[in-house]
């Protein structure tokens, strides 16, 4: 089943727009489980047995392993999800962008070795740095296009032509690079205005939204202006909100509720949940 398909099943079986962000800062992981073997492991399966009906997606940034040198751990955590939650699509939060042979690698990083569903990419370079991902046809690609970090106008509002930079990224995004139809696009929830305009532009591809929660993103604008008309079209992220709701034993159990309030919140705004 490829990525599409996969999120498709997941937003209709779980009802549910919410990815979690399994982003383990191993200096906050609680009590519990830090003296455990593999205790960032261990941190993701209890948050993941806990909320996989009701996620659409599952997003593991790998700054979080690699920094720790815990990249066995990050392998271990798209395992389980695939063998023990297979309807639950993985994007890897890597934001590569690199050209030729290294993009290749790159690649088969995230879809070989780690056997995730999808990867976030850096389009700085271009087609091709882009290519060796987008021709795994039954991946997702999420392309990086307007970011939720203050600084992102730098460069994202610069005007080229009779578009911002942003605007050129969706329409490649729309038009050149989604040969394959494996193409999702990064809007923050921090720029509502700028979402509906990207959504207008590209009717139909999903947009990961990051931005809700702790960088303060506004749940019912980001529906008004990011939803497509069946009430889907959007993978709304939240990692802090979710995985540290609680610092005690009682952290999976926090994580859960706190992703049925933000699943319901969101609910509240979609067309026809």
């Amino acid at each position: 089943m490829s990525f599409m398909e996969k999120l498709n099943q997941a937003w209709t079986k779980n009802n549910s727009l919410v990815c979690v962000g399994l982003d383990p800062d191993l200096n906050k992981l609680p009590e519990s489980v830090r003296n455990e073997p593999k205790p960032i492991f261990a941190f993701n399966k209890a948050i993941i047995d806990a909320t996989h009906d009701l996620v659409c997606c599952y997003k593991p940034q790998n700054a979080y392993y690699v920094g720790f040198g815990a990249e066995d751990e990050l392998a271990m955590t798209i395992d389980y999800v695939n063998k023990t939650y297979p309807e639950v699509p993985v994007i890897l939060d890597s934001k590569r962008g690199d050209i030729g042979s290294t993009a290749e690698l790159y690649a088969r990083e995230a879809f070989v070795r780690y056997q995730a569903d999808a990867i976030t990419v850096n389009p700085y370079m271009g087609t091709d740095n882009l290519k060796p991902f987008l021709d795994y046809a039954d991946k997702g690609v999420v392309i990086l296009c307007r970011t939720s970090n203050p600084s992102s106008a730098e460069l994202q509002e610069l005007v080229s032509g009779d578009k911002q930079i942003y605007q050129h990224v969706a329409e490649y995004a729309q038009t050149r690079w989604n040969y394959n139809r494996n193409v999702l696009l990064v809007i923050g929830a921090t720029f509502p205005e700028e979402l509906g305009n990207i959504r207008k532009q590209c009717p139909s591809l999903p947009f990961l939204v990051p931005g809700v929660g702790a960088q303060g993103g506004d749940v019912e604008k980001v529906l008004e202006n990011g939803q497509t008309p069946d009430g889907k079209g959007l993978i709304i992220n939240s990692s802090r909100g979710i995985i540290y709701a609680s610092k005690g034993a009682d952290f999976a159990a926090a994580a859960r509720q706190a992703t049925i309030e933000l699943r319901d919140l969101i609910n509240k705004y979609r067309r026809g949940a």
